[in-house]
Order: C-alpha cells, then sequence, then structure tokens
C-alpha cells in the first residue's frame, strides 16, 4: 500500500507536462507558426516579384531624333536602293581596284585580327551557355591495401532562380555582337582606305602626267623666246621669267614623284604586302554613280559598326546591371555524388555500405557584405548611363559624316563642272595671246602668264575629281556600306 508520503512525490518526467488542447500555450504556438509562414510566404513572393526584372531583355532606348539626322531628306523614288545597300564590287567598279581589295581582306593585319576576336568571343558566348548546364566531374584514389581504391562521380548545378548565369550569357551575346560589328567596321574602313588611296594615286597619276606636258611646253617656250631674244623682239626678263616658270615645274614635278612613291609603300602596308610597284588605271576610265541615296536615317542603327558597337556596349552594362541586382538574391545550387569502393582483394564490394550516394542542396543569401553589393549595383546603374549617352553621341556623329560626305559630293561635282569651264576659256587664252603675240600686239609674259594659270586649272581639275571620287567612298563609309 502506498503511504501518504509517497503521494506527495512529483515524478521527474512530469516536470513538463504537456499543454492540453485548447489551452491559451498551445493557442500561442499555432498562432507563431501561421505568422512565420505567412511572413516567410509573403518573402518569398516579394522577392519574386522584385526580381522579375531581372529577366527582362534589352530593348532599345527610344531614340526620336533619329529621323532628323540628316539635313537634307532624300527626294529619291521609294525604289531607290540606299548607296549602303550596295556591296563595294558593285559601288568600284573598277577591276584592278578590286582585286587590291580582295588582296586587303584577305592579307590586312586588322582584318585578320578582328575575324580572331570573333572568334574569341564566339568561345566566350560557348562557355556562357555551357554554364547553364550541369556539371560532372570524376575523381579516383589509391587505397591502403593493394588493389584497393576508391572511385567517385560527381554533379552540380546552378539552379540560377535569379537569373545571375542567363544573364551573363545575354551579355556574352551582346559581346560577340559588338565584335560582329567591330569586324564589319574593319572592313568597310578598309574598303574606303583602299579605294581613297587608289583614287588618290589615279590623281597624282594624272597630275604628274600634267605637269611633265607642261614641262615639254615650257622647254618649247624657252627656246622660242631665247630665239625672238636674238632677234630683239623681246628681252631678257622674259626669258629669265620662263626659266624659272620650267624650274617651278621640275620641282613640282620631283614633289609628285616622291608623293607617288610614298603613297605606295603605304599602299603596300595597307594591304599586308611587301613594298611593290601598284598596278592601276587612270582617272578618266573610273566610273560613278549618277545619283548617290543615303536612305532613311534610321538606318544607321542597323548598318554603321560603330552605332552598332556602341549599342552592343549599353546592352552589355543593361545585362550588368541585372548582374548586380541579382547578387541580393539567394543562389541555389545543387549536388550530388556517387562511388563506390574495392575490397582488399581488389574485388569491388557490393553491399550497401560501399555504395555512397549524396544530394546536397545548397541556398546562399547575401546579408551583410559591407555595402559592397551595393556599390557595384550603383556602379553597374552609373555605367549603363554612360554608354546610353555614348550611344546616343554615337548617332549623332554618323549623321553628321553622312551630312559632310553629301555636302563634299554636291560641291565636288559642281566645281568639276567649273574648272572644266574654266579649262577651255584658259586653253584659249593661251591660244589667242600666242596668236597676238605673233603680230606684236601681246608681250610674251601674257603668253607666259596664260599656260601657268592654265596649268593651275588642269591640276585643280583633277584635284576637284579626286573629291568627288573620295565623296563617293566617304559617304559608303560613313553609311556602313557594304553591310
Amino acid at each position: 500500500m502506498m503511504s501518504s508520503r509517497d503521494t506527495n512525490v512529483i515524478p521527474r518526467y512530469k516536470c513538463h507536462p504537456e499543454p492540453v488542447e485548447g489551452s491559451d500555450h498551445t493557442k500561442l504556438i499555432e498562432s507563431m507558426k501561421k505568422i512565420i509562414q505567412y511572413t516567410l510566404t509573403i518573402l518569398a513572393f516579394s522577392m519574386l516579384m522584385s526580381s522579375c526584372s531581372l529577366y527582362k531583355k534589352y530593348e532599345r532606348a527610344d531614340m526620336h531624333f533619329v529621323d532628323s539626322l540628316y539635313r537634307r531628306m532624300d527626294t529619291a523614288p521609294e525604289d531607290t536602293i540606299s548607296t549602303a545597300s550596295v556591296s563595294w564590287d558593285k559601288m568600284f567598279t573598277d577591276p584592278i581596284l578590286q582585286e587590291w581589295i580582295r588582296l586587303g581582306l584577305e592579307h590586312n593585319t586588322d582584318m585578320n585580327v578582328a575575324e580572331l576576336k570573333v572568334q574569341e568571343y564566339q568561345a566566350y558566348l560557348l562557355a556562357a551557355r555551357r554554364a547553364l548546364l550541369p556539371g560532372v566531374n570524376f575523381s579516383m584514389s589509391g587505397g591502403g591495401f593493394p588493389g584497393q581504391f576508391n572511385a567517385q562521380i560527381g554533379a552540380s548545378w546552378d539552379a540560377d532562380i535569379f537569373g545571375s548565369l542567363r544573364n551573363s550569357k545575354r551579355k556574352a551575346e551582346a559581346a560577340l555582337m559588338q565584335t560582329e560589328a567591330y569586324r564589319h567596321g574593319v572592313q568597310t574602313n578598309l574598303v574606303a582606305t583602299i579605294a581613297n588611296s587608289y583614287y588618290m594615286m589615279l590623281m597624282l597619276d594624272e597630275q604628274l602626267k600634267i605637269s611633265r606636258r607642261t614641262l615639254t611646253t615650257w622647254e618649247e617656250n624657252i627656246r622660242a623666246m631665247e630665239a625672238l631674244k636674238r632677234g630683239g623682239k623681246t628681252n631678257e626678263a622674259a626669258v629669265l621669267q620662263a626659266k624659272a616658270n620650267k624650274l617651278s615645274v621640275e620641282a613640282s614635278v620631283l614633289t609628285l614623284e616622291k608623293e607617288i612613291l610614298s603613297l605606295e609603300n603605304s599602299f603596300c602596308a595597307l594591304l599586308g604586302t611587301v613594298p611593290m610597284s601598284i598596278k592601276r588605271g587612270t582617272i578618266d576610265a573610273q566610273e560613278l554613280p549618277e545619283r548617290l541615296c543615303a536612305g532613311v536615317p534610321a538606318e544607321l542603327l542597323s548598318r554603321r559598326p560603330d552605332v552598332r558597337q556602341a549599342e552592343m556596349t549599353l546592352a552589355q552594362c543593361f545585362y550588368d546591371t541585372n548582374i548586380a541586382r541579382a547578387a541580393f538574391y539567394p543562389n541555389l545550387s545543387l549536388s550530388g555524388a556517387l562511388g563506390w569502393t574495392t575490397g582488399n582483394g581488389g574485388s569491388i564490394v557490393v553491399n550497401p555500405g560501399s555504395i555512397i550516394t549524396n544530394l546536397i542542396g545548397s541556398l546562399a543569401q547575401p546579408i551583410f557584405n559591407r555595402g559592397a553589393l551595393k556599390a557595384k549595383k550603383l556602379a553597374a546603374e552609373s555605367k549603363y548611363k554612360q554608354a546610353l549617352h555614348e550611344f546616343r553621341q554615337s548617332l549623332l556623329d554618323a549623321g553628321v559624316e553622312v551630312n559632310n560626305a553629301i555636302s563634299l559630293w554636291e560641291t565636288a561635282k559642281r566645281r568639276t563642272e567649273i574648272d572644266k569651264k574654266q579649262i577651255v576659256n584658259l586653253q584659249a587664252a593661251v591660244w589667242n595671246t600666242q596668236l597676238l603675240m605673233k603680230h606684236g600686239n601681246a608681250s610674251y609674259l601674257e603668253v607666259l602668264t596664260a599656260q601657268k594659270n592654265l596649268l593651275q586649272a588642269e591640276l585643280a581639275e583633277i584635284s576637284d575629281r579626286y573629291d568627288e571620287f573620295q565623296s563617293v567612298v566617304n559617304l559608303y563609309h560613313a553609311l556602313g556600306g557594304g553591310y
């Protein structure tokens, strides 16, 4: 029988009695559980909603001023093809020039480097794409007994819940597009430089031809004037003036020959070949388009290499901003491993204890990083704004180049027409002064002046024709031609 003393003893395992259902203590615990669940749900939902912007692709900002880039809008028919749409071998029809351009595209150093850069960024993009896939590795090590070894196959995968890897891949795509635009820019600039240099050589050839022909004329004039001096029909001053003019032309011939040789050497370096004599045609055999069409200003966005490079820089900054924002969110990584080991005799142990499998999930959430994440985000946003201004400026610069090229083309055409009329008049003036001198109504100094003016006009006409060729090349280049 239990004594009254024993009934007053409280069992030790009953020191914390279970709460009775419906008590205040139970209700408090249940309420706390619900609050925690609701809080976690709201936190997860708000994180998901705030991270939606991290998945957005780059979209071009509004460039409302693009349609006003050209000072003169084209009045060409709607079916007129833009100059930028014409391939370089259709724009520059000289077969010799075409061969030089092909040689330059094949051997030019900058062109080859640009091609290799594209291959480099293709590899970067491939690496960024494969970062989204699971990684697999294999490891093996020897045991403490002969024939014993341990082997393991592991796999890991970054779930990329908030798009950090996805934005890195899109950034790599933008970088590749930027590099391709750079390659196109190198090609367009190379074609334009080769064409300009070729036309400059034709101009110098023609000016050298005119100068040599004029030099022959001056030599004949000197002989004629010395004869007239002996006959008493002119004086020593006229003879000396004629000799001075001849020496001036001789100096011009030497200068032109030096410039041609120097240009040929530079041309060879541009082509990526050793110095050699450059085969070329004549300036009179060149054909230019009767009309140039700049097209729609908005085409500069897709054709101009430097504009596309600036936009792809902007796109990369956009994705850098997304990556910096994604750093504030958790990063979920999953990893697993499967391994086996051999027994002492070298046979594989097949009991369950020898098979090791594991699956580990890692969820990392940055909490406090001394403000580094916020600073990186602010820096990325600042770089994006800078790139936006530079993209806008690249469009303005492109418009300036197109306007200048059109203006140069129009001016050069008009100047060439004026030069031709001037040359006709000066040729007539030389013939008339020579005729008047024979009849004693004009001095030989008037003849020398007329011939000197004719030489200057012929050289100027060749220079203006070169400006016309150059304006076509410049407009082709300014429009991002050949793309």
